[in-house]
């Protein structure tokens, strides 16, 4: 355990009602002794008492709550301080503790990065917490919560558990060949049991994009002709403006992003340039990056308007929109006729914008349905998954082969590995330094 006792603010932005300073390390104790009025604490008992300087006067009251090692979060001593949240008592309040301690102040995620080092928790874990700090929509705090409580832990640790089974058996038939206790058929057994596995693997994987999407936001990209009413969308959909609109073809050049919480879910909406043959360089440019958002888009909504006599776009064609929205009904002076999967919108008056909204969130849901939860919630579970089938794929083929299962040992090894760094189970710093660095300071 790290020798360094570390402090940190864990509570919103000064000034507030009130303050929550979090203390880890071995100086607990001196601490507790030394500054508050109480000199000792109970385990897990909020205690009112006084801060107080080194003239012994007092800082602020304070509540007090101690949490002794191992059964805290960190793994060691711990000490909470909720105090009143002016800027000049926290500062006082920290200020105290680390001259007169050495206490430093905590570094991002280094309360959870201890309470990983300590086994209070796995990595997968540890992400949950981040992701539940950072967690802006229903369905990000769901997930997070799922994983902060161990279920994806669970099915990574089956994985590992299976793979660990499987090296067993090749154990017995390189070790007690001769054995009459020795297994039959162990090369089917050994080759069933990876089968199934890598089957759980693929299916996780492809599971995997609406995991991550969940948490990173899902791409709904808004694609259609010049003057379409693209960019008029985006800031109904926004609340605000966020793309120039004028009546010029070609204004919009780039692809323009917002953040936004739709159903739930959140959503990284894009109004992208106008698609048409024969604009000009830097237009044409942004004809290619439209495209280009397209094809990685979850979803894609193609827009077209309504009152041009030129109807549906050619485009549709080729790049299939998910939704087709058929906007400026408000220009149109008699009846629409459009598909029955063709929406109708004004992206001027907000006509028809909440049915948009509502089917972005049913296409959602429709891709969600399928998949349950969600084990793979970031790339870095991802490419670990990945690495693992290859390592798999590489000693099926081996043992398929007829060299012999001990001959594949080393592949299942490297695939047990890969799921344990997941887990953080292994020598992982460089990964560790990663994660944690994204946290928030109190974490």
């Amino acid at each position: 355990m790290d020798e360094d006792t570390i402090l940190a603010l864990a509570s919103g932005p000064l000034p507030s009602a009130i303050a929550l300073i979090r203390i880890s390390g071995p100086r607990i104790a001196d601490i507790i002794e030394t500054c508050l009025s109480v000199g000792a604490l109970e385990h897990r008992k909020a205690t009112l008492c006084n801060v107080q300087g080194t003239d012994e006067k007092p800082i602020d009251q304070a509540v007090a709550t101690l949490f002794r090692g191992p059964n805290s979060f960190t793994g060691e001593d711990s000490l909470e301080l909720t105090v009143h949240g002016g800027r000049a008592v926290v500062d006082a309040v920290v200020s105290l503790i680390t001259s007169r301690f050495g206490v430093r102040l905590a570094e991002p995620g280094e309360f959870t990065r201890r309470a990983v080092l300590a086994g209070k928790m796995d990595l997968l874990e540890a992400e949950g917490v981040a992701d539940l700090v950072d967690a802006e929509t229903e369905a990000q705090r769901a997930q997070a919560l799922a994983q902060l409580r161990g279920q994806n832990s669970s099915v990574f640790a089956d994985w590992h558990a299976r793979l660990v089974e499987v090296m067993a058996l090749i154990e017995v038939v390189v070790d007690f060949p001769d054995e009459e206790d020795a297994p039959d058929h162990t090369n089917e057994d050994v080759v069933a049991r990876l089968e199934r596995l890598r089957a759980d693997l693929v299916g996780a994987k492809e599971n995997s994009r609406a995991g991550v999407a969940i948490r990173d936001g899902f791409s709904v990209v808004i694609i259609g002709p010049p003057n379409a009413g693209k960019s008029s969308l985006l800031n109904q959909l926004a609340g605000r403006d966020v793309a120039i609109v004028t009546d010029t073809p070609g204004t919009t050049r780039d692809v323009i992003e917002v953040r936004l919480n739709l159903g739930g879910y959140l959503v990284r909406v894009s109004d992208t340039a106008g698609l048409r043959t024969g604009a000009e360089e830097i237009e044409a440019e942004g004809i290619r990056r439209a495209r280009a958002a397209a094809e990685e888009a979850d979803i894609l909504v193609g827009v077209y308007d309504a009152s041009s006599a030129d109807g549906l776009p050619s485009e549709f064609d080729a790049l299939k929109p998910d939704l087709i929205v058929a906007n400026k009904i408000d220009l149109v002076l008699e009846t629409l006729s459009v598909s029955r999967e063709t929406l109708r919108l004004s992206a001027q008056t907000g006509e028809g914008v909440a049915t948009l909204v509502s089917a972005i969130s049913a296409q959602i849901e429709a891709n969600l349905s399928p998949m349950g939860h969600a084990s793979i919630t970031r790339q870095r579970h991802a490419e670990a998954v990945d690495r693992a089938i290859e390592d798999i794929d590489r000693a099926l083929l081996v043992i398929k082969s007829g060299m012999g299962p001990e001959l594949a040992a080393e592949d299942i090894r490297l695939a047990a590995r890969r799921l344990e760094m997941v887990l953080g189970r292994v020598d992982v710093e460089e990964i560790l330094g990663k994660i944690f660095s994204s946290f928030c300071i109190g974490k």
